[in-house]
């Protein structure tokens, strides 16, 4: 059985306020000029928690509040050395985000309404019936 050699972790954010979710453009590494989410790759003795709100510190230039968070996938590479966490993030409004250099665009969306093209590892979480409907009930709660 072969070790995980990597673990990342990555947040869809909805604002309460107007129920949008922000999309981040990538631009300085591999799929330049897709739409992504917040997230990446965790450290040494990191927890996907720990990771996130490093990742968020990093890419949003804010410290991480919510109001509420919730797993809504664990992906598994096929030979198992990659894993992503993924989780619903419900903050309490919009925010205009301080980018680092990893992105150079943001924008606030409705879901239905998302950018293209999207990241694939982002695409692939649309893909499945069973995450879809997660994100949509908690979207309508």
């Amino acid at each position: 059985m072969a070790l995980v050699e990597l673990v990342g972790c990555g947040a869809l954010i909805q604002a309460n306020n107007t129920g949008r979710y922000l999309w981040l453009q990538r631009s300085n590494s591999s799929y330049s000029g897709t739409w992504g989410i917040v997230g990446g790759k965790s450290e040494p003795g990191e927890s996907p928690l720990q990771a996130l709100a490093r990742e968020y510190k990093e890419e949003l230039g804010r410290s991480m509040h919510f109001l509420r968070l919730v797993p809504i996938e664990k992906y598994t590479a096929a030979d198992k050395r990659f894993i992503y966490h993924t989780f619903h993030m419900t903050v309490e409004k919009e925010f205009i985000p301080f980018l680092n250099e990893e992105h150079s665009g943001y924008c606030w969306t409705a879901l239905d309404t998302r950018p293209t093209p999207l990241h694939p590892g982002v695409w692939r979480i649309f893909e499945y019936d069973v995450v879809r409907d997660k994100i949509n009930r908690l979207t309508n709660n």
